[in-house]
């Protein structure tokens, strides 16, 4: 049996255009578009009409970095793949991009199929995943071939946490090397951790401790120096490169110098960055743990270079790196020593609703919102235009925004699984109405009407930035 959903009267944005417009939606797809109050409009027959006047219709957010129940510092990350895209469903985010885990010594399938068996039947909007390369060696680089083959197409290194994640630069090379031949996509967390390492034993040898020492001994000039050396030696493979991440002014003008220069690297930022800084990570009682992250937060006359990089498209994409611990139990493991907090922060839900903020703001158009929110990140990772868009034959991933709705987030009212909001208090304009997935109601008239297991794993291409 077809079933059919027609969205009437609503300002459609996509990355690429504005139009008032009604949408058909058959068997969990777009079947076709028409101009408002239009014959052709008026001929969508449905079983189901939603009245969209007065708000947008944009494509469902696709978030292409996050961490659900990720193991870090003897602890998880508090929300599960259940909770998790719940509250992203609730913000507006119809796909989410998690992380796979390889661990030292184990297989890149042995980590991918941990992770297929935490989100199997869990999720309520579709995930995908890249893989984490903990281990490079002659049997991980195999794998990277058929894990592309099969639409697992990213892969993520990191510069930093040694011990854990870390990679040195021959490491990094021959990933990079491997990705350059199969068509992978290397994101790197570029953070020079060996010199970063030295730094966090002198200022806790001299009593620093701190939340607020987590950023300053995470220092700006060694983001840039690791972004700059991971740009260099993806040259030197001739791979393309996604920085992950990027929080301060220096690494953004190391990715607009290369993009200058024609070099295939890409940038992402999120919502912390653009919206707290250093004064949180500063606030007293230890209540800055709840802002511990890797980037760190940075001084707030950073922001403007993250904006500007967003603007100019020398970053792209907008994900959240949402990786919640729980404030009580979680967080103060780190009491009396600032590296032992464990590193992320919950945003999962807010970001779509803090870029309308940036839009309301001037700081980006509404193209440009859908564009690093939803488009870009779909196509940077092989989703597209499944993924991302309003068109037919996309998924009826659709979101109905009511641009006028006042909101105060607050922990009280969210419902990502973790004690504070990185944004408490925060008054925005803008908020989620109704919420489809592949055509089914998740969200409707802000209540959860989606299931657990509706969601489901999406195999990706390439990244389609790439010619």
């Amino acid at each position: 049996m077809s079933s059919r959903t027609v969205i009437r009267g609503g300002l459609v944005i996509t990355a690429a255009e504005e139009m008032y417009a009604d949408v058909l939606i058959e068997d969990g797809r777009i079947a076709a578009l028409a101009a408002s109050h239009t014959p052709a409009a008026e001929a969508f027959t449905a079983e189901r009409t939603v009245d969209a006047t007065g708000k947008y219709v944009i494509p469902g957010g696709v978030d292409g970095h996050t961490h659900m129940e990720m193991p870090f510092g003897g602890t998880y990350a508090s929300d599960t793949f259940t909770t998790g895209t719940r509250a992203a469903a609730w913000g507006g985010t119809t796909t989410i991009v998690d992380f796979a885990i390889q661990s030292v010594g184990r297989s890149l399938r042995e980590g991918l199929d941990a992770w297929h068996a935490k989100a199997e039947g869990n999720c309520a909007i579709d995930y995908a995943f890249h893989m984490i390369v903990s281990d490079v060696n002659d049997e991980t680089l195999k794998e990277m071939d058929l894990l592309v083959e099969e639409g697992v197409t990213s892969f993520k290194q990191f510069m930093a946490y040694p011990g854990v994640f870390y990679s040195d630069d021959g490491q990094l090379l021959r990933a990079m090397q491997r990705a350059a031949d199969n068509g992978g996509l290397i994101m790197m967390h570029a953070e020079n951790g060996i010199a970063i390492d030295v730094l966090v034993e002198q200022a806790l040898a001299r009593g620093e401790t701190d939340p607020r020492y987590h950023g300053e001994v995470r220092k700006a000039l060694l983001e840039a120096e690791a972004t700059h050396r991971a740009i260099r030696l993806a040259q030197v493979a001739g791979a393309p490169l996604y920085i992950v991440h990027v929080s301060a002014r220096e690494a953004v003008a190391e990715l607009t110098r290369a993009r200058d220069e024609g070099v295939n690297v890409f940038g992402e930022t999120c919502p912390q960055y653009l919206f707290l800084s250093t004064d949180n990570l500063a606030e007293p009682d230890f209540e800055g743990a709840k802002y511990v992250c890797s980037t760190p937060l940075r001084p707030r006359d950073h922001q403007e270079a993250l904006w500007r990089g967003l603007r100019s498209d020398d970053l792209q994409v907008v994900s959240t790196d949402h990786c919640p611990f729980c404030f009580t139990g979680q967080k103060e493991l780190g009491r009396g020593d600032f590296s032992k907090i464990p590193n992320g922060m919950p945003g999962v839900e807010n970001r779509m609703d803090l870029l309308h903020q940036a839009v309301v703001d001037g700081h980006l158009s509404r193209r440009r919102w859908i564009e690093i929110a939803c488009a870009a990140p779909a196509r940077m990772f092989g989703l597209y235009p499944k993924k991302g868009t309003i068109a037919p034959g996309a998924d009826a991933d659709v979101v109905i925004y009511d641009p006028h709705a006042e909101q105060v987030m607050s922990a009280a009212t969210h419902h990502m699984n973790v004690d504070y909001s990185a944004y408490e208090g925060r008054h925005v304009t803008g908020r989620v109405e109704t919420v489809l997935s592949r055509g089914e109601f998740v969200i409707t008239e802000r209540e959860y009407t989606g299931r657990a297991g509706h969601g489901v794993y999406t195999p990706r291409s390439t990244c389609q930035y790439l010619s």
